[in-house]
């Protein structure tokens, strides 16, 4: 049977090539996919070859994927991305910690949410506090940097904001936020940029921006701001649920992110000293610091030339979509996949699982199964090679990122970085999904090809076995955000809650802020258990309140 619709299969390609040929073309350049290239290609397209060990294309994706979500940035705490972006006029932006109605004179910080500003809002409980909204008046020039960069832990969090500033890390300066702004401010200065994001950090309270109102409101808190503040627990978990709006795909939306200016240190071509760094360890444990100073200002040169530049020189691609595309399409599919993977089965329902996995992957690839791309008659065996699929491989690899590589001279260099983060992530994810399909079709799982006589039942559990270990190592390597939820999902007094600094950490009765780590404390060890490596956790919305 398999010969007979191979044989039927060549004859219709070809009889496909002649009438595409006679056909006037779109455009000058013949796709390569329509011509039978394969054979003159097999080695780009290995099916038993994965990624280098140290390779960053996937960090770079799933970086730039997630920036300006929360979840994401909450998770990997420290940052390894900066990017220029505008807050866009008309966005309306709030200030707590005010003594008096009068404009901030020094540099300050500013909120995209009241429920964070007035966190700070102090005063006496006798006449309250002053909380300012201002909305911006003109496109306000800010660079962004991700990770949990607001949080002020030695642990590098604030690595990349220290090197922008100073051009070497100082974790003796963590609570200096002062000076770190001052000189953020001051080497923004000449490239126009008045703001910095992990907080939205204002250097000039009178440029882009007016005042919409100054209230004076109950305060949550009582005297200076270096004074333990007297709030509850339902004033944390309502900062804490106003950061979840902004967790997940499309993230804070009142910043618009330039990607064609993304400077990532996961970039080894323009930051190579870190790739040493790197080695053996996971993607927790990575850290900007060790970079070499030659580095440093390579990254300095290309944040310049990126601030400097046109809108107008740009592609106009959207990246932020084209990587989206890329998680849509394969997160929830991947996800299925393993679940029914994971099922515990007997003999007597192994093949007709197998079968509806094989479906799953079809399902995958039905876009890019090329009619003449089947297994010759001789393969249906558990040994069988899969060179046959290699077309396959090939059409879903490149489907995302084709018709961008072809503008190439018009493409920035993080736009480069980009297309070559998705390339490597989309070949990855289609190398082991063909695999996987490819091996079913071989042993003779797959519905659409049945074979004569129905598999062994052991070949068939070392298939599954295979596939479990292929999706599980396809799903570790790509550790995408997407997949880090509540399970079970949380119930309607609930939300799904990730270990952050500074709540839900909170210090014993009297302990200094760095007091010594020891069981009994309820200030974590920042290098043990759900800090270093946060887990979703449910916790309550309404009283009591526990984290």
């Amino acid at each position: 049977m398999l010969f007979t619709r191979k044989a039927t299969a060549v004859w219709l390609f070809l009889t496909f090539e002649r009438v595409l040929t006679a056909q006037i073309p779109l455009s000058s350049h013949t796709p390569s996919s329509f011509y039978p290239w394969v054979e003159h290609d097999l080695g780009q397209w290995d099916l038993d070859e994965g990624p280098a060990v140290n390779a960053t294309g996937h960090l770079v994706f799933e970086t730039a994927n997630s920036l300006l979500q929360h979840w994401a940035n909450t998770r990997h705490r420290i940052g390894h991305t900066i990017v220029p972006g505008t807050v866009p006029v008309g966005t309306v932006l709030y200030h707590g910690a005010l003594t008096s109605p009068h404009l901030p004179t020094a540099l300050d910080w500013v909120a995209v949410e009241p429920d964070h500003s007035t966190f700070f809002c102090k005063g006496p409980i006798e006449t309250g506090c002053w909380h300012l909204t201002l909305t911006v008046t003109r496109p306000m020039k800010v660079l962004y940097f991700d990770g949990n960069s607001a949080a002020k832990l030695p642990e590098g969090t604030l690595d990349t904001q220290d090197l922008v500033a100073w051009s070497e890390m100082k974790p003796e300066r963590v609570w200096n936020e002062e000076q770190r702004i001052k000189d953020l401010c001051k080497w923004g200065e000449k490239y126009g940029v008045n703001g910095f994001v992990s907080e939205i950090m204002i250097c000039n309270f009178t440029s882009h921006m007016e005042i919409v109102s100054f209230l004076n409101l109950e305060s949550i808190r009582t005297g200076t701001s270096t004074d333990p503040p007297p709030v509850t627990a339902r004033h944390v978990l309502e900062l804490m649920h106003s950061a979840s709006w902004r967790e997940n795909y499309p993230g804070e939306t009142r910043i618009m992110l330039d990607f064609s200016g993304v400077v990532s240190f996961y970039d080894t071509a323009l930051v190579p000293s870190l790739v040493q760094h790197r080695v053996g360890l996971d993607r927790w444990d990575h850290r900007v610091a060790g970079i070499s100073p030659e580095d440093i200002e390579r990254v300095q040169d290309r944040l310049a030339q990126a601030l400097a530049r046109p809108p107008a020189t740009t592609s106009g691609i959207d990246w932020k979509t084209v990587l989206r595309v890329v998680v849509d399409r394969y997160a929830s599919r991947l996800e299925f996949i393993q679940h029914l993977l994971n099922l515990t089965l007997d003999d007597g329902s192994i093949f007709d699982h197998a079968q509806q996995i094989q479906r799953q992957l079809r399902n995958v690839l039905l876009p890019y199964t090329v009619f003449a791309a089947l297994p010759p008659n001789t393969s249906v065996t558990a040994n069988a090679t899969s060179l046959w699929a290699a077309p396959v491989f090939r059409e879903c690899a490149v489907s995302q990122t084709a018709s961008i590589a072809s503008r190439g001279t018009t493409l920035t260099p993080s736009e480069h970085l980009l297309l070559q983060a998705v390339r490597e992530t989309t070949h990855e994810i289609c190398r082991v999904v063909t695999k996987m399909w490819a091996s079913g079709m071989n042993l003779g799982v797959d519905a659409f090809y049945p074979p004569e006589q129905r598999p062994e039942v052991d070949h068939i559990y070392t298939l599954m076995g295979e596939w479990k270990e292929d999706v599980t190592q396809l799903i570790s390597w790509l550790d995408w955000s997407v997949w880090v939820k509540c399970r079970p999902a949380c119930g309607f007094e609930e939300m799904c809650y990730l270990p952050t600094w500074p709540f839900g950490f909170f210090r014993a009765p009297g302990a200094p802020p760095r007091a010594q780590w020891d069981s009994g404390s309820l200030w974590p060890d920042p290098n043990k258990g759900e800090w270093k490596r946060p887990q979703p956790k449910c916790i309550r919305r309404r009283e009591p309140y526990s984290f």
